[in-house]
């Protein structure tokens, strides 16, 4: 016997045996006692928790932290070089370039 007529007679074996479990299965959950219900109650809360004051505080240390790390020194000025066509389809931006120096420079200020 080859091993894919094997596999199909072992596929087909299962199969069957699997509908007539279900099919068991099935008969005895409709004879079995039909008055229990299953209910489901959920509390919902409909206010959550207001964070305290303290949290409240903490973020706003950070932000304020942040606003005085940075400044307009920090970025490079732009200067665009004449008018140019930037919505047109064929249109560019102007030439510049960012150094990885002027990028590392904005991360690691603290």
């Amino acid at each position: 016997m080859k091993s894919t007529e094997l596999k199909k007679l072992i596929k087909q074996s299962v199969k069957e045996a699997i509908q007539e479990e279900l099919k068991d299965i099935l008969l005895e959950a409709v004879k079995s006692n039909k008055s229990t219900l299953l209910t489901e109650s959920r509390n919902l809360d409909v206010n959550p928790p207001t964070p305290s004051i303290s949290s409240k505080e903490k973020y706003k240390d950070i932000l304020d932290e942040m606003a005085m790390s940075f400044s307009s020194n920090d970025v490079k000025k732009f200067a665009p070089q004449g008018s140019m066509d930037t919505t047109s389809p064929n249109g560019k931006l102007p030439e510049g370039d960012v150094g990885i120096d002027q990028i590392m420079g904005l991360m690691t200020k603290s």
